[in-house]
């Protein structure tokens, strides 16, 4: 037998990955599975997106290998997207990176970053990829927490206690998933002084920004933050664009340029097509997240119901794309609450214990649902 290399012994299959085969085996028998469990927006691309990419599929040289910085044109819309949206001014020759979706860029960071036994800091409850990319490179996960309490935000006097001499990087995303916690700038503030402070890299995950929030921020708005920190960000959940695998990565021209030594190395570029997408996408005007937000906004109001509904307490501050929600009194497990769920009311919830520690007691719901679909699981109770 071949055996595998040690550094599967510190991971798990992705929880999504597992669990969904387990949805569809369901209902593969026949059951009418309701999957409220996953952020991958039902929602199309606009129409102008859809024809830019028609478009670039006829043009003779875009199905050669494209650039590993992507199309100069992308990087511009990426820079005039955070010029408006943020006001944040970034060079798109140098401090702009574009990614096949954010979440290879945290592997590329970590491998840019990370040496054996370094010390990376991770939110809990947090995305459950920070910890297992630490483990793959082979440094180690410090947890820091983040408690309803403390409105899902970091306790500064809890972490300047930690040993930080060997802490390299420090993941954090606002607003943050899974909570929908909105964070803020005087928070952001904070962040980057601690970073300086220590000398850690500070990863800013901003994928949500624009999903019932109206007051969309950007780590970079701080000033000096591009001294110690770098953002990712996508066009998944803004644009409805998950299985295209478009995203960024933002920050100080040596930190990118550190981040495409890596990336160069694994990939050959993103398709043409693709790149053209996104550029009509980051095109968008502010009717687009207006009409998006007038249809998740009533998924909410209705989620909301449901979660209520099963004697829940909703997190009503969060924005995003999800519904975060304290169990009721006396639930000690929340993988034996939606499991429970699944099998007898066919519905599919996420249980917040795969977030972290501080995930336990709590479940989130997904808006990427029609709301036809969430009255029918509130009809099942």
């Amino acid at each position: 037998m071949i055996t595998t290399a040690k550094r599967l012994d510190t991971v798990e299959e992705y929880y999504f990955s597992s669990k969904l085969r387990e949805v569809r085996q369901l209902q593969s028998e026949g059951k009418p599975i309701i999957n409220m469990g996953i952020g991958s927006p039902d929602l199309s691309p606009s129409k102008a997106v859809i024809e830019a990419v028609a478009a670039a599929i006829q043009d003779e040289n875009g199905h050669g290998y494209q650039s590993y910085q992507g199309l100069p044109e992308l990087r511009k819309g990426m820079a005039d997207f955070y010029q408006n949206q943020f006001g944040v001014a970034l060079n798109p020759n140098n401090e702009i990176l574009p990614l096949m979706g954010s979440k290879e860029g945290i592997m590329h960071i970590s491998l840019a970053f990370l040496n054996e036994g370094d010390h990376v800091l991770i939110p809990n409850p947090g995305y459950p990829t920070y910890t297992s990319v630490t483990n793959l490179v082979g440094a180690v996960p410090v947890y820091y927490d983040l408690k309803e309490a403390n409105a899902w935000e970091p306790d500064f006097e809890a972490l300047e206690k930690l040993d930080l001499s060997k802490v390299k990087i420090m993941w954090l995303g606002y607003p943050h998933m899974p909570t929908g916690a909105r964070g803020s700038l005087a928070l952001f503030e904070k962040l980057v002084a601690f970073a300086k402070k220590h000398k850690i890299l500070l990863v800013n995950d901003n994928p949500y920004s624009f999903v019932l929030n109206d007051n969309p921020m950007s780590l970079l708005q701080v000033a000096g933050a591009k001294e110690v920190a770098l953002e990712l960000n996508s066009l998944s959940k803004t644009f409805n664009m998950a299985g295209w695998r478009v995203g960024m990565v933002l920050g100080n021209p040596e930190i990118i340029d550190a981040v495409l030594k890596v990336k160069s190395n694994m990939d050959s570029g993103m398709f043409y097509g693709i790149q053209k997408g996104a550029i009509a996408a980051l095109n968008c005007d502010k009717s687009w997240f207006e009409d998006q937000n007038k249809i998740y906004r009533r998924r909410r109001e209705l989620t909301e119901k449901l979660a209520e509904k099963l004697g829940c307490k909703v997190y009503k501050e969060g924005v995003g794309l999800f519904v975060w929600a304290k169990l009721p009194e006396g639930i000690e497990s929340s993988e034996k609450f939606i499991d429970e769920i699944l099998y007898e009311k066919h519905i599919f919830i996420t249980p917040g214990t795969i977030f972290g520690s501080n995930g336990e007691g709590y479940i989130r719901f997904s808006l990427c649902v029609k709301e036809e679909k969430v009255q029918e699981a509130i009809d099942r109770f």
